[in-house]
Parts: structure tokens; sequence; C-alpha cells
């Protein structure tokens, strides 16, 4: 169990606009970046929606990584990505892609999804001369809803990736430990519901910096069990169905690609099962995979020590240089 300690941390952490995804920063050393280009991939009810690509000198067409930003799909934006791993993606010789996609709850998730097979085909179609990546050689990475949308792309993205990393994402939406009031979130003070709904429902965003309450609605949606609701549009006990098409878990097949998941059994943002979950139907499906179990750490690998912090990510290089470099 976390200490109070712990949990004004994350508190303070909420309060000043962070992110899930953004969780991983205290415990990710900063390293140089390289070059960054920032484009627009697409344009929707005058809301712009943005790239940021990463390189290195070199004329060559490389093997690309597209990063989904994490934050509930409600907060975030596309600069937050782990500076260390960025660095070593870089050096190992990989294209960078970190991409916006429209917010919930303005936008509701099937919105979102095909902001997300858009960014995927603008990647592919430019890939070779404008951001000098092969757009045969993709694989798709993204942290806590970013890993969602990566599980999601495995069976919504054509064609499929060539590999995917989920670091402490979810296959399942519609389960109760979204559509049910949570036990971590329950013990914070309540968020009043005028103040929840004042801090969203203005005009469509696709980055949310952390200058606002978003974070509020947030907690409001985990403290009254309304995520599934708010940000699908769907009530999960009315119409169970129609998320059915929105979970990962449910649309696993025999050719799904490759994947990679990391867990901190402590996450109280997104349940350890929810990964453990996902290998097992992985497993069932044939489907070629490895989960990186990372004992005592929470939501971001949090608490975890640097020496276990910097073993997983040479887990994800060696993943991707096995299934990026054989292709």
């Amino acid at each position: 169990m976390e200490s109070p300690g712990d949990r004004r941390t994350f508190l303070r952490l909420l309060a000043a606009g962070a992110t899930a995804a953004a969780l991983p920063r205290s415990s990710f050393a900063r390293e140089e970046r390289a070059s960054k280009k920032t484009f627009t991939y697409k344009t929707f009810d005058h809301c712009e929606i943005k790239a940021d690509v990463y390189g290195v000198p070199g004329d060559a067409a490389r093997p690309g990584i597209i990063w989904i930003h994490g934050g509930a799909l409600i907060m975030g934006h596309r600069g937050q990505v782990d500076d260390t791993l960025l660095g070593k993606l870089l050096k190992a010789g990989y294209g960078v892609v970190s991409i916006d996609y429209r917010l919930a709850p303005e936008t509701k998730l099937p919105a979102i999804v095909l902001d997300l097979e858009d960014a995927c085909k603008w990647v592919r179609e430019k890939g070779p001369e404008l951001l000098r990546i092969d757009p045969s050689r993709i694989a798709i990475m993204g942290g806590s809803a970013g890993g969602y949308l990566t599980l999601l792309a495995g069976c919504r993205v054509k064609p499929r990736p060539i590999a995917l990393v989920s670091l402490w994402g979810y296959g399942d939406i519609a389960g109760p430990w979204y559509s049910r009031p949570d036990p971590f979130y329950a013990r914070m003070p309540p968020v009043a519901k005028e103040e929840a709904y004042k801090a969203v429902g203005g005009p469509v965003i696709s980055a949310s910096t952390g200058k606002n309450n978003r974070h509020r609605f947030y907690l409001y949606c985990r403290q009254q069990g309304l995520w599934p609701k708010e940000v699908t549009g769907h009530d999960p006990d009315r119409e169970p169905k129609a998320l059915l098409p929105f979970c990962p878990i449910r649309n696993v097949a025999a050719n799904y690609p490759p994947t990679l998941l990391i867990h901190g059994t402590k996450d109280t943002d997104v349940p350890y099962e929810q990964s453990a979950m996902m290998a097992k139907e992985l497993k069932r499906q044939g489907v070629e995979h490895e989960l990186l179990t990372v004992e005592d750490a929470g939501h971001g690998l949090a608490g975890a020590k640097p020496a276990v912090v910097a073993e997983t990510r040479e887990g994800v290089l060696a993943f991707l240089k096995k299934h990026l470099e054989s292709k």
C-alpha cells in the first residue's frame, strides 16, 4: 500500500497538470535530444493535430517508432516522451514520431482512434521522403493511455505494425476497474461535479500542456466510475457491445503483432492485471509476446530502482532490435 507521502506526491503531480504519462520523468534521467521537426498531420474543425519527428543525421530510411502519449485520453501532449529512452532509440538508429490526437471528452473515442489510424497512415506515406523512415518497418509504443492506444493499433491499424510496446497500458476499457469508483482515487478529496465539468467542454483540442484543470475532470471520472461513459459516449452497463471494438483484449487474433508489455505490480492507476490478462490472451492466440513485470513499482514505474528502470529500457531496445532489424 502506498504511504501518505506517496499520495501527496501523486496529488502534487496532478495539481501541476502532470499526466500519468509524465510520471516516469521522475525516474528517467534527461539526455540531450537530437533534432526535432514539427508537422501538422491532420486538421479537423480548425484543430491542428501535430507530430514531432526526431531524427539523427543521414539520408537513409531507417526503422520508425510511433510514440503515443498518455493522460487517460483526456490530458497530455506529444512532448511527453521519456528523454532517456528517446536518446537510446535515436542512438540505435530509429526515427521517432511522437503524435498528438484529439482529447476526450470533447472528442469521443471513435474519433480518437481515427486520429491514430490517420497518424500511422501519414507516417507511412511521408516516411521515406519527408521523415527518413522506412514504412515497412514501423513499431508503435506508448505509456498508460498511450499503451492502450498502442494495443488497439494492433487490431485497428492497417497494415499492421511490425511490433508493439505497451508501457503500463490496458486492454479492457469496459471492466469494473474503469467503470466503477476507484478505491485509490476515492481516498482523495472528492471533486465536485460542477468543478469537474468546468474544466472541459470547450473547443476540440489535441494537446493539453497542463495549464488547466483537466486533471480534475479525470479525477472526478475515476472517483465516480464514469471514465468509459465520458470518453466513449457509451454506458458499458447498458451498451456493453458498443465498447467491444475498442477493447484490444477482445480483438486479438493470430496475426496480431509481436507485443512487449511492461507493468509495475503496485500500479494504482492502471492495475497490473491489465497487462497480465493481455499477456494471457496473446498466449492463447499464439501471438509472440513478452511481459516484463516490475515488482513493487507504481504507475510509470514510480518507486522502481534506477537499475531496474534501466533494465526495462534495455528490454525495450532488445525487443525492437529483434523485430525491426530482422525485418
